[in-house]
């Protein structure tokens, strides 16, 4: 009550609601990194967010509480290029550790996931998430200014590349060697402004295209970690829903395709290969790093993820259509 309390006085304080007014706050779920409340009064629906220092999973995980900011900044950057996708900020405190943002209905803006599961599968959409993160990494791409303001490696580290590859690779010494070079590769390249959690739960399915949300990683680095990320998900969804595996991999396939298309910063062999190699160490890490994904609990599945990783990750592929091969082989579909 005392936190409600607290809250109240600082909403009111940022002007986001009128004095002496209490509004109903709602905590929201979904995410592990922040905490996310629902405010409803006065008319005006919003959201807040504020980024906790200890993560909401059993391992000890534990990341600066400042990439409240670089969220703000990321959604700033991005709205200014497309306003349409991300949601608008409409109380910037995060140097004071929260920022409120408008609330998009899920009657208006599903969540990408949802569908996914239940098997609202459009490879349209799957293809303008490819376009649309495309366009935000070559629109950012050799921007000095940019780079020193987004120059949060020591966020990203912990919470990605120590999280998931460095944490695989205490369990899996056979393939230690590769996901460290995974981490050094990944962590020296610095090319263009990444969102760092490209995944289905962070993406709405919004009237104009895809609206990105949850940027609390972002990064000035390789634009393949975003790709190879969301990559990844689709794999894993084909173990959530069995029967909707061949749609999945068909959204892999023209989501990639699209980003590759709008790739205009380098060579695309140079960040196929790049994308090729991250994706068996993030499959792995899947089940094996800090982070497991919620749905694939049983053995026998964490098995068929080991069986395509750990070999890819021995003879590293050159494209993301070969470790996308090797797993619809595991799994029987095309």
């Amino acid at each position: 009550m005392s936190e409600t309390r607290e809250w109240i006085a600082i909403f009111a304080k940022a002007g986001l609601i009128a004095p002496g007014e209490t509004p109903s706050i709602e905590q929201l779920t979904g995410g592990v990194s922040s905490d996310i409340v629902l405010v409803q009064g006065g008319g005006r629906r919003f959201c807040v967010k504020r980024a906790l220092a200890k993560l909401k999973v059993a391992a000890d995980w534990r990341a600066p509480v400042e990439r409240n900011r670089s969220e703000a900044d990321w959604f700033a950057v991005v709205g200014a290029l497309l306003p349409r996708a991300v949601p608008k900020i409409i109380a910037d405190h995060a140097d004071e550790g929260w920022f409120a943002m408008e609330y998009l209905s899920p009657e208006q803006y599903p969540l990408w996931k949802t569908q996914l599961r239940d098997g609202e599968i459009d490879a349209d959409f799957a293809a303008r998430v490819g376009a649309t993160l495309a366009q935000i990494h070559a629109a950012t791409a050799g921007h000095a200014e940019m780079a020193k303001r987004f120059a949060t490696d020591h966020i990203f580290f912990p919470i990605r590349l120590e999280a998931y590859l460095l944490a695989t690779a205490a369990k899996h010494p056979e393939c230690a060697q590769a996901l460290r070079a995974l981490v050094k590769v990944t962590g020296s390249a610095k090319l263009a402004l990444v969102h760092g959690d490209v995944s289905p739960k962070n993406i709405l399915r919004g009237p104009q295209g895809p609206v990105f949300l949850d940027a609390e990683c972002a990064w000035y680095g390789d634009p393949a970690f975003d790709l190879a990320f969301c990559l990844n998900h689709l794999l894993l969804k084909c173990l959530w829903q069995p029967q909707h595996a061949a749609a999945y991999l068909r959204c892999f396939d023209v989501l990639a395709a699209a980003y590759l298309a709008g790739v205009t910063w380098e060579p695309v062999a140079k960040i196929e290969e790049r994308v090729a190699r991250l994706l068996p160490g993030l499959f792995l890490a899947r089940v094996d790093g800090k982070s497991p994904v919620e749905y694939v609990t049983e053995e026998a599945q964490k098995q068929q993820v080991r069986k395509v990783a750990v070999p890819l990750l021995q003879t590293p592929p050159q494209q993301p259509a070969q470790v996308r091969a090797a797993w619809a082989n595991e799994m029987g579909v095309q």
